[in-house]
């Protein structure tokens, strides 16, 4: 990825950040593009077997969960581009140093609400409270109350857990994301030009 002509006088944990960021979105467009192409292929086999009066009972919770899936992914794609959503109502108003002050500011709560979602994640799953009881899930439940290790989905029968489980690696792209934002707004870090997906060409 192409950075802009800036300086060579950034901190090295800096570039590291955003490298780190970088890769991570790589990954996410990667990502991003099974899970549609499994999201439509899921729809168009229950079309087919559904008009053929066969239909897989499965198909329609195995489509909701590429859709959450996919959700996240394009979430946190959409906040490394920077292509969210956002109220410019405020900042069309002001001059450019205090518009970059608002962005970096707005960045700033993005990652601290980021963190604070890694923090209820971390808490939520409580790997250490599970790998206390020796992973095992019943005796887990049984002393927390905590059900996720041993409940699962309806027509897949797959543990939630693992359906779960792009909640907390939502949480943690995003704080990345979120700091290898707030590096470049504030100058810290050389800002990365990004290909835009503002159009369905550019998405491709």
């Amino acid at each position: 990825m192409p950075l802009t002509a800036e300086p060579r006088n950034h901190p090295f944990w800096a570039e590291k950040i955003t490298g780190l960021s970088q890769a991570l979105l790589r990954g996410e467009k990667i990502l991003a593009g099974i899970f549609i192409t499994v999201l439509l292929a899921l729809i168009l086999v229950n079309v087919v077997t559904r008009f053929a009066k066969v239909p897989i009972y499965w198909i329609d919770e195995a489509s909701i969960f590429s859709m959450i899936w996919l959700g996240f992914i394009g979430a946190s794609v959409m906040t490394r581009l920077r292509i969210d959503f956002a109220v410019t109502l405020l900042s069309d108003q002001l001059p450019p140093k205090c518009v970059a002050c608002l962005r970096a500011l707005a960045t700033g709560i993005s990652l601290a609400f980021a963190i604070g979602f890694a923090v209820v994640c971390w808490l939520w799953l409580d790997p250490v409270g599970i790998a206390s009881h020796g992973f095992d899930a019943q005796a887990f439940a049984a002393e927390t109350f905590n059900f996720l290790y041993t409940e699962r989905t309806q027509t897949l029968e797959w543990p939630t857990w693992i359906v779960n489980l792009i909640l907390p690696i939502f949480a943690l792209t995003l704080v990345v994301h979120n700091a290898a934002n707030l590096l470049e707004d504030l100058g810290i870090a050389r800002k990365r030009e990004q290909v835009s997906l503002t159009t369905a060409e550019g998405a491709a």
